[in-house]
């Protein structure tokens, strides 16, 4: 008689059903951002992480597009698609629920809808857009519209329930940084996601995974679907040396987890954290955790830059320049330097303001300065997570 035991190894291809334990909202109703903290179990899927790995989390789209969607095709829901470049067959709904992306309209259906439009009017505005001469013009036109507005739009165009599964992408996971450490919290991820929300062609628009975990998902239920996504970001394996981090926003994520990391670990290097964000009072994320790390010693400087709280506008970058010495004396001493967040302008920014620290400070030429920058990374003690 065999007693082996089967072990399930969950990963990207087989995630893991896990359970939101804790949700909570991190900054006030005063503020322009709804950020939550998410605390997530893993308990019994055999899962580990290190600080500074990421989580994927599928979502689910949301039922009201749905149906919105299923109404707009003149469809039932029951009808039975194959998924794109795949072998599966589910119904209308459940693959426009869960297997398929609802938003990045594609050039490609705009034509398809101008070769279907039975109305002559219906069929002369797509064409017209499809005849723009201006490049950035027809993508604006493309990019502001979503599936359900185009079929609402030019209900004269129809498409079969396949038809129209054939134009859509795959529901791809999302991946957020994790903000616990697993030496702290070995069985429970944390995140701290700015649950996103805009406009576009006048109308209300919603990020499918944050609207998902933070409106859509009960706590405690098993109904998140995670693995964990390793990263090459992470807190230095030597405990004495000092670490400058810089996370603006909900970028500040991984470097709680490095602060719960070297906690644990007793480090005796020191800790800087530059936080910034629109209002001090609204959207200052984990102040309290920040407060009892100074009050302990662990965190040995906090600089913060709350941008509107001010006639001028003030960012991490800013204060970097500030403190320009002080930098430069920490990363003559060994220092290692983070950035998380925003790659379009946050780290652009605050690499510029490195250089310019760097050349100022250790009185080089900015050649010089990009290639002690440079150095830095080829060390690794220059390291971007940036999104």
């Amino acid at each position: 008689m065999s007693n082996s035991v089967t072990t399930t190894t969950y990963d990207k291809n087989n995630p893991f059903p896990a359970r939101i334990v804790e949700r909570r909202r991190l900054t006030t109703e005063k503020s322009q951002k709804e950020t939550v903290h998410f605390a997530i179990s893993i308990a019994g899927s055999g899962l580990s992480y290190r600080s500074g790995d990421s989580l994927g989390v599928y979502p689910t789209n949301n039922p009201v597009l749905v149906d919105a969607l299923v109404r707009a095709l003149g469809a039932t829901g029951d009808e039975i698609v194959q998924l794109p470049r795949s072998e599966e067959k589910t119904t209308l709904r459940a693959a426009l629920l869960g297997a398929l992306a609802l938003a990045g309209v594609t050039r490609k259906f705009v034509e398809l809808l101008a070769e279907r439009a039975a109305d002559a009017e219906e069929k002369a505005r797509l064409q017209a857009v499809l005849a723009e001469a201006d490049p950035a013009k027809q993508k604006e036109w493309i990019e502001s519209r979503q599936f359900v507005d185009l079929l609402e739009e030019f209900p004269s165009a129809k498409l079969s329930a396949q038809e129209f599964v054939d134009q859509l992408r795959k529901l791809v996971p999302r991946l957020y940084s994790i903000s616990s450490s697993p030496a702290k919290h070995p069985e429970e991820i944390h995140l701290t996601i700015a649950v996103v929300r805009y406009q576009t062609n006048g109308r209300e628009r919603e990020g499918v995974c944050s609207n998902f975990l933070a409106h859509r998902v009960s706590v405690n239920a098993p109904v998140v679907p995670v693995f964990v996504a390793s990263s090459h970001f992470g807190p230095p394996e030597d405990n004495t040396v000092p670490v400058i981090m810089v996370g603006p926003g909900t970028g500040v994520a991984p470097f709680r987890s490095f602060l719960q990391e070297r906690e644990v670990r007793g480090a005796t290097g020191k800790n800087w954290l530059f936080f910034g964000d629109q209002h001090r009072e609204s959207d200052f994320l984990y102040a309290e955790e920040w407060e009892a790390y100074l009050q302990s010693g662990l965190l040995t400087k906090l600089s913060t830059a709350f941008s509107r709280d001010q006639a001028h506008k003030i960012y991490v970058q800013d204060r970097m320049r500030e403190e320009a010495e002080e930098i430069w004396q920490w990363l003559e001493a060994g220092a290692y330097f983070y950035v998380c967040g925003d790659a379009k302008r946050m780290a652009k920014d605050v690499d510029a303001a490195l250089l310019e620290v760097v050349a100022t400070q250790g009185k080089m030429s900015s050649e010089a300065a990009a290639e002690y920058v440079k150095q830095l990374k080829k060390d690794k003690r220059y390291q971007r997570d940036v999104y």
